[in-house]
């Protein structure tokens, strides 16, 4: 959205949302965020951005570092997302440095994991899955680790209308939980948030946020638009 796309949403957003139990965030594109803050100061929803420099500082033309985003007020940032994965080649290594560039500056960041579609027929999700949070999360301090909120996103789910069912988001989120537990330990593995992503819906969403494992969702195309927007919101809360 542009800036003034922005504003008319969080101006209807903040109309229709008076009060919720849940914890709400927003990315908007990085030229929104501080319309998006000052839209949203005095309440509990948290900005964030959509991406941002594995960099602090340096000769990096056309990047923008955490220490810009932060100072436009996002809160949080989305971290190796499928389509910087998919369409902007980012690997593991750079996710890495991401994660760890966002943390210092005291951002929160929200790692988005997930298989394709190729991927999940020659059944090596779980590979896949493993590789992509050992190496976001390697030689990261366990009191970092605990800032972060991870999102699994099936790729072959976003922007097609299909979903994963709640069997097997669960099973998928369940795994990752072990895989937590195996490196951080169960205590930790229980308290890192683990998001939903894959065309999530109001219509999907009462199924699969009581799963046990699913602690929240990562919300795309169904965000754009206020009422949809809400609706989620208020069939998870």
């Amino acid at each position: 959205m542009t800036m003034q796309e922005t504003e008319k949403f969080m101006q209807e957003f903040f109309a229709s949302v008076k009060k919720t139990s849940c914890v709400v965030g927003i990315a908007p594109p990085f030229t929104s965020i501080t319309v998006a803050t000052k839209k949203a100061q005095g309440s509990q929803v948290y900005i964030g951005a959509q991406n941002m420099s594995e960099h602090l500082h340096g000769a990096y033309t056309g990047e923008v570092s955490p220490v810009m985003i932060k100072e436009a007020g996002a809160q949080f940032v989305l971290i190796g997302h499928s389509e910087r994965r998919l369409h902007f080649h980012e690997n593991n290594r750079i996710i890495r440095h991401k994660m760890r560039s966002a943390l210092q500056e005291g951002l929160i960041p929200l790692l988005c994991i997930g298989e394709t579609q190729e991927e999940r027929e020659h059944n090596i999700t779980k590979k896949v899955l493993t590789v992509q949070l050992n190496e976001a999360l390697q030689d990261l301090p366990k009191e970092d680790v605990k800032k972060i909120l991870i999102a699994y996103e099936p790729v072959w789910a976003i922007g097609t209308g299909q979903t994963a069912t709640s069997k097997i988001a669960q099973e998928t989120h369940h795994f990752c939980r072990s895989l937590l537990a195996n490196s951080l330990g169960k205590a930790i593995a229980e308290k890192i948030p683990i998001l939903y992503g894959g065309s999530v819906r109001s219509e999907n969403i009462a199924q699969l946020i009581i799963q046990p494992d699913i602690d929240g969702v990562l919300v795309g195309g169904a965000s754009l638009n206020v009422e949809s927007f809400v609706k989620i919101i208020n069939a998870a809360c």
